[in-house]
C-alpha cells in the first residue's frame, strides 16, 4: 500500500487530498531494498509531503511499522540496526528518523520474532554502541540509550564486540570493566539519567545510598527515582525519607503509591493525601478532592474542615449530609482569624440587586439598562471539566454589572430558547462603542464564549474592552490579590470551580458571580479617582488606562464587515466612572 494511501487513512489527516498527500513511494516489498535506499525514500516522503510535520511523522511511523513485515533482508531487526549505522549521513534528519525506526522496532519486537535475526541484531547494535562511544559514528546520547534498550543489548554482546580476549572470563571482565568506566564518565559529568539507564540495562550496581544522595544533591529527581526503583524497596524507602526531609510531599506520595509503600509510611502517605486535598481545595477543585477522599473517612473529615475554613458553607452541608459527618462539624469547627480570613462581601459594595436573566423579556430589559451605562464589569463562568484532554464545558452564565446592579445571564437556557434575541441583545452590548466593558483577562473568556456558541455573532468581536489586568501590571495573585491590594480585602474563590450548570444556582453562587463583575467597576472607580498618582506598583506612576482599551476582531474576515448597528468608533467620555 502506498504511503499516500496510508496517510489518507490516518485519522489525524485532513480530508483535503492535496493537503494530506506526501508522495507515491511504496514499501510493499523490501526484499531487494538496501537500508540506504529505504532511508532515502523516507526522507523524500517527508520532504515532499504537504501535511504538517507531526502528521507526516505519524504517517511515516505507521508506514515503517508495516514495512518491517514486508521482507527486509536479512531480517527486520538486523535491517533496522544497519539503518541506524547509515542514518548519521542524513544530517538533520538523523535524530528524528532514528527515533522513528527505533520506535517501529520496539513495536515489531512485541510480536513474533526470529531469534537468529534478533541475536545478530543485538551483536550489531553492540558494535554500533562501541563505535559511537569511540567516536567513529555520531549519534545523540538519548538515541544511543534507546538503541541499547530496544535491542536489549547485554554484556555478552559487548563481549563479542570487543573481540580481543581469548578466555570467556577475561572477555566478560573486560566488557564489564569497559561499561563501568563508561558509566563512571557519565557520573563524573553528572549525566545521571544516562548512567542509571546503562546500569539498569547491563545489571551493574553502584554504591547505594551515597550515589542516591549525590543524585539528589544535583536535584536530578527523575534519575534518583529510576535508580531507587532499580535497586529495590530499601532504596525507595530511603528516597521517600529524603523527599520528606526536603518537604517534597508530592514526590514522596507518588513513590509510595506507585510502589505500594503505604504500610511503611502510613503517616507520610496520609499527610501527602491531605496536602493534595488542600492544594485542590485552594484551586476550588472540590469535586476532584471529594473523589480522591471518598474512601477514607479521615480525609473526608479533613476536606470538610478545609471547606469550613474557606467559608464554603454549602459544601460543608453537602459533604456532611452525604457522608454523615454532622458530629464531626460540631467537634472540629475551625478557629476563625478575622485578619487572615477576611474576604470582601458583596454587601460592602452596597449593590441594589442581582437579577437572573433566563427569558426574552428580562433579557430585553437588562440590555436596555446596560446600554444606558457608561461602564460595566463583565465576567463568565462554566462548569469545570477535570478529564485531561477533554473539551471544556459550555459557558454557563455571563455576568454584566454596573456599580449597583448585577445581571446574570443564563446563556445555556437563553441559547436553547431564544438564540436570535440573545445574539441581538449581546451584540448591542459587546459591539457597542458607547459602553466601556471591564474584564479581567477577559480575552480568555471571549475565546471560551466563541467556542461554546460558534453560531452566535455576538462573541466574534467586541468593542471598548478594558482589561483591568493590563492596567495593573504588577502580578499580585490574580483578581483576588488585586482587589485585596486596592480595596483592602480579597475575593473568596472557593466557589470558582463549582457546578455552574446547576439550576437554580445557590445564593452563594449568585453572590460570587455578581461580585466578580461588580468589583471590576469599583476597581475602575479607583483608577478614575487616582488617575494622576496611583500607588499600585509602589511608585507614583500615572495610571494610563485609556491606552489599554481594546477593539478586537477574532476573524480577519470581520474586518471587511460593517458594524451590525451602523455605529462608528468614537471616544467615550469615561474618565470619571458613572454612578447609576
Amino acid at each position: 500500500m502506498g504511503l499516500e494511501k496510508r496517510v489518507a487513512e490516518h485519522n489525524d489527516v485532513k480530508q483535503d487530498n492535496q493537503s494530506r498527500a506526501l508522495c507515491l513511494h511504496a514499501f510493499s516489498d523490501l526484499s531487494c531494498v538496501s537500508p540506504v535506499v529505504f532511508l532515502y525514500l523516507l526522507k523524500e516522503s517527508y520532504i515532499y509531503g504537504k501535511s504538517k510535520a507531526t502528521t507526516k511523522f505519524r504517517a511515516l511511523q505507521q508506514q515503517v511499522n508495516l514495512a518491517l513485515k514486508n521482507g527486509p533482508q536479512p531480517g527486520p531487526a538486523v535491517f533496522i540496526a544497519r539503518c541506524l549505522y547509515v542514518l548519521p549521513v542524513f544530517d538533520s534528519y538523523a535524530d528524528g528518523f532514528s527515533h522513528l525506526i527505533v520506535s517501529a522496532l520496539r513495536k515489531y519486537l512485541k510480536g513474533d520474532t526470529d531469534p537468529t535475526d534478533l541475536q545478530e541484531a543485538q551483536d550489531l547494535a553492540a558494535q554500533l554502541f562501541l563505535d559511537v562511544v569511540q567516536g567513529f559514528i555520531i549519534h545523540d546520547e538519548r538515541i544511543l540509550i534507546k538503541i541499547i534498550e530496544a535491542f536489549d543489548v547485554k554484556l555478552v554482546n559487548i563481549e563479542k564486540a570487543l573481540h580481543n580476549s581469548v578466555s570467556k572470563d577475561e572477555i566478560y571482565d573486560k566488557a564489564q570493566a569497559f561499561m563501568e568506566k563508561y558509566i563512571h564518565q557519565h557520573i563524573e559529568s553528572q549525566s545521571y539519567m544516562t548512567a542509571v539507564s546503562l546500569m539498569e540495562q547491563f545489571g551493574i550496581h553502584h554504591s547505594g545510598e551515597s550515589f542516591l544522595f549525590k543524585i539528589l544533591e544535583n536535584k536530578d529527581f527523575r534519575a534518583a527515582e529510576k535508580w531507587a526503583s532499580y535497586v529495590g524497596k530499601p532504596m525507595l524507602c530511603v528516597l521517600v525519607e529524603e523527599y520528606v526531609k526536603m518537604n517534597m510531599f508530592k514526590g514522596a506520595y507518588g513513590i509510595i503509591k506507585r510502589n505500594n509503600l503505604q504500610e511503611e509510611f502510613p503517616d507520610v502517605y496520609h499527610k501527602c493525601k491531605e496536602s493534595s486535598l488542600k492544594a485542590l481545595a485552594e484551586k476550588g477543585c472540590w469535586d476532584v478532592a471529594e473523589e480522591r477522599a471518598k474512601n477514607d473517612r479521615q480525609l473526608l473529615e479533613y476536606l470538610v474542615y478545609l471547606a469550613m475554613e474557606a467559608g464554603y458553607s454549602e459544601k460543608v452541608d453537602e459533604l456532611c449530609e452525604c457522608y454523615s459527618l454532622e458530629g464531626f462539624v460540631k467537634a472540629k469547627e475551625p478557629e476563625v482569624h478575622p485578619v487572615q480570613s477576611r474576604y470582601l462581601d458583596l454587601h460592602e459594595l452596597f449593590i441594589d440587586d442581582i437579577i437572573w436573566v433566563d427569558e426574552a423579556v428580562s433579557l430585553q430589559k437588562a440590555t436596555s439598562y446596560i446600554e444606558g451605562c457608561k461602564v460595566v464589569g463583565v465576567d463568565c463562568e462554566w462548569k469545570p471539566n477535570y478529564v485531561k484532554g477533554s473539551r471544556a464545558n459550555k459557558v454557563s452564565i455571563m455576568q454584566i454589572a454596573s456599580e449597583k446592579v448585577a445581571f446574570i445571564f443564563d446563556l445555556i437556557k437563553l441559547y436553547d430558547d431564544v438564540p436570535d434575541i440573545l445574539n441581538s441583545c449581546l451584540i448591542r452590548i459587546l459591539h457597542s462603542s458607547r459602553v466601556l466593558k471591564l474584564g479581567y483577562n477577559f480575552q480568555c473568556d471571549m475565546h471560551q464564549l466563541a467556542h461554546s456558541y460558534p453560531k452566535l455573532d455576538c462573541f466574534k468581536r467586541y468593542e471598548m474592552l478594558l482589561d483591568i489586568q493590563k492596567v495593573f501590571k504588577e502580578p499580585c495573585g490574580g483578581l483576588s490579590g488585586l482587589v485585596k491590594k486596592i480595596l483592602g480585602a480579597g475575593l473568596n474563590k472557593t466557589r470558582r470551580n463549582s457546578n455552574w450548570e446547576l439550576r437554580p444556582l445557590s445564593q452563594q453562587q449568585l453572590d460570587y458571580a455578581a461580585l466578580d463583575a461588580v468589583v471590576l467597576v469599583h476597581l475602575f472607580h479607583h483608577i478614575g479617582s487616582h488617575s494622576q498618582a496611583v500607588d499600585v506598583q509602589d511608585n507614583n506612576a500615572k495610571m494610563e488606562w485609556k491606552s489599554h482599551i481594546a477593539s478586537h476582531v477574532s476573524d480577519t474576515k470581520m474586518l471587511r464587515k460593517k458594524d451590525p448597528r451602523g455605529e462608528k468608533k468614537s471616544e467615550v467620555d469615561v474618565g470619571q466612572p458613572e454612578s447609576t
